[in-house]
């Protein structure tokens, strides 16, 4: 395994997927054939595209696998809600350190341009091209708790109670049970009036979002299905998990 396999996954992330990753049965009748490519492997690779802008076709051979062998691992981990279940996990044994501040979330979205397929609409922002949008919403250090998808002609508020609804049940310390409760039964409202303090705390959930969109794989969409691009996005939330 190489240098690059061990950064890109580390132990503590390999033990994670593999709580959540299905297992894989090869069988060939007919015996023989080429041994399967490890997940460790393919994973590293899929998290590099996700994050390093490079396209399927320029993949390093560093690796191991061959592209093809890789961008169908990606669809079928995808397909399987592999990278949801994964970020959940993370954001379980996070919150179980004490890791996620509660205190203020923030929520946000960013319009991208996106190829034909579902959860795509004309971007009113972009002289009505095809387009889609990202929305999330983070904790105070601006780590992603919850990621959705739609058209970018749908308005950030039809998107917040989703992004609430999405965030998934995780483990607390105890000093943060009466935060999670709150946010657990909070509902979106319209402001009332202009707080500046309140704006510039805007920061946290747009570095996050500047941070995202340095994939090139996020910037824009590439994938027409729509649980594809999910799993890119979500792939490129572990990564800033890593690096954080």
């Amino acid at each position: 395994m190489t240098d690059l396999v061990e950064r890109l996954v580390p132990d503590e992330l390999w033990v994670l997927f593999r709580r959540v990753v299905p297992p894989t049965v090869v069988t060939r009748p007919q015996g023989g054939g080429r041994r399967r490519t490890g997940d460790r492997e393919a994973l590293a690779a899929l998290i590099f595209v996700a994050t390093s802008g490079c396209t399927w076709r320029q993949l390093p051979p560093v690796f191991g696998p061959a592209w093809p062998t890789v961008y169908r691992r990606f669809v079928q981990w995808s397909r399987d809600r592999v990278w949801a279940r994964l970020y959940r996990v993370i954001l379980d044994e996070l919150g179980a350190r004490g890791e996620l501040d509660w205190s203020r979330c923030a929520i946000d979205s960013v319009s991208l341009r996106a190829a034909k397929g579902p959860l795509t609409g004309l971007n009113p922002t972009d002289r009505g091209k095809l387009g889609s949008k990202v929305h999330l919403i983070t904790d105070r250090n601006g780590l992603p708790l919850s990621l959705g998808i739609s058209g970018a002609n749908m308005h950030d508020s039809l998107g917040l109670e989703p992004l609430v609804r999405g965030i998934p049940p995780i483990r607390s310390q105890p000093k943060d049970q009466r935060a999670n409760r709150k946010r657990r039964g909070s509902k979106g409202g319209r402001p009332t009036g202009f707080d500046s303090e309140t704006y510039k705390r805007r920061n946290e959930v747009e570095r996050t979002i500047n941070r995202l969109k340095n994939s090139r794989a996020v910037a824009t969409r590439y994938d027409k299905r729509a649980y594809a691009f999910h799993g890119t996005v979500t792939a490129a939330a572990v990564r800033l998990w890593l690096q954080s």
